[in-house]
């Protein structure tokens, strides 16, 4: 049986398949670096397949950025069950995860902070404070589990180290970035759990 035109036999793969082969392309050029006829010419689809599966360009950088969220979120969490109950192992398996990411020849600082600042669309930038949020909330995790006295305030001065590590290896120099926030980290733990024991 024939396949009416502008349709497709399996919608929810088709979506999964341009999310797959955008998700790169949107992270090595920019958000707003390619047009809608070079993105589609680059991950091979038709315009019409794009805009029929996600609407609008926007749409697709959207659901770009939500699934990436998931999947580092997921990794992070991952290095984070990997590491054991010390909570100062689960703090330097994330640094150490990132080190590794920092690292590969594609890497291009993170994807959710150059969206924020190359797209100015509020979906965009809520999608950006979701997932530090998430970030935060692993974080905040490791604080609570190594007895800090304030887990918030901890986790928050750790995502600051962990944006900045990252912001550091983009755009000044990869070698040792996730390293030396590790170590900066580490201090950071460590004090904490002297203070709540003194």
């Amino acid at each position: 049986m024939p396949v009416a035109k502008g349709s497709t036999i399996d919608p929810e793969r088709t979506r999964a398949t341009i999310l797959e082969a955008a998700t790169p392309v949107l992270y090595e050029r920019g958000l707003d670096g390619i047009g809608v006829a070079e993105l589609c010419a680059r991950i091979g689809v038709s315009k019409e397949t794009l805009y029929r599966h996600f609407g609008t360009k926007d749409a697709l950088v959207e659901a770009v950025l939500e699934a990436r969220s998931d999947r580092v979120t997921s990794w992070l969490a991952g290095a984070v069950a990997a590491a054991g109950e010390d909570p100062a192992d689960q703090l330097s398996a994330v640094f150490d995860a990132l080190q590794q990411w920092y690292d590969e020849p594609a890497f291009r600082g993170c994807a959710m902070l150059n969206a924020a600042a190359q797209h100015h669309v509020e979906a965009v930038r809520a999608i950006t404070a979701r997932h530090l949020g998430r970030y935060l909330e692993l974080l905040t995790g490791i604080a609570s589990r190594a007895g800090a006295a304030d887990p918030p305030a901890l986790g928050r001065q750790l995502l600051i180290l962990l944006e900045g590590a990252t912001v550091v290896a983009a755009h000044h120099s990869a070698v040792g970035a996730g390293d030396h926030a590790r170590r900066a980290a580490l201090i950071l733990l460590s004090a904490a759990r002297t203070s709540v024991e003194g």
